[in-house]
């Protein structure tokens, strides 16, 4: 699972299903991404309900345009289960979740359709959301998307970030990775 930063817009079909069985997800092992970081990264675990949004600046109580979107950046809202990584250093923070989902765990292939770009807002922050390609992983379904940010802040200025995410749907888990970047940083973005 990766999440390098993508342009453009999203291929017809952002989302991937390959065949086979799910595999068995044992949510202790997504530990064993540690040795995948560069050296100098920062490891926080992280546990409860986490969602891409939520990693991408938006709080509880954001929006999305349209609504059936958010259950792209929400895909296990409730789930105090969750664990995971954050890992943070030159090529900028990086998230590694697997959650349990509620319900159908993979997105219908018409929302994923409707949602090849959408908006978001929470405060002051918007966002621009894209489905972009998404990397195949064998027995499951994966999406990824890329997210532009803006927050206003005093005197009338913004901050502007960068996200992405990919996702890889598990039977009854979604396992995620996001990657948050400042576009003005002098050190290139992790990549995938």
């Amino acid at each position: 699972t990766a999440c390098g930063s993508q342009s453009g817009p999203a291929s017809p079909s952002a989302s991937t299903s390959v065949g086979g069985a799910a595999p068995t997800v044992n949510p202790a092992n997504i530990k064993r991404i540690r040795p995948a970081l560069p050296p100098g990264y920062e490891v926080a675990d992280m546990a409860g309900p986490v969602s891409a949004a939520g990693l991408w600046g938006f709080g509880p109580g954001w929006s999305a345009d349209p609504p059936e979107c958010a259950a792209l950046a929400d895909p296990a809202p409730a789930d105090a289960g969750a664990r995971g990584l954050s890992a943070s250093g030159q090529g900028g923070t990086v998230y590694v979740v697997v959650a349990t989902a509620p319900g159908p765990a993979s997105p219908d292939a018409g929302l994923v359709d409707q949602c090849g770009q959408w908006t978001m807002t929470f405060a002051h922050s918007s966002g621009a959301v894209s489905l972009v390609e998404a990397p195949a992983i064998d027995g499951a379904q994966t999406v990824a998307m890329t997210a532009a940010t803006r927050t206003a802040v005093e005197s009338g200025t913004e901050t502007v970030g960068q996200a992405s995410t990919a996702q890889a749907y598990l039977g009854d888990h979604v396992a995620y990775v996001t990657l948050v970047t400042d576009p003005g940083s002098v050190h290139p973005p992790l990549d995938g």
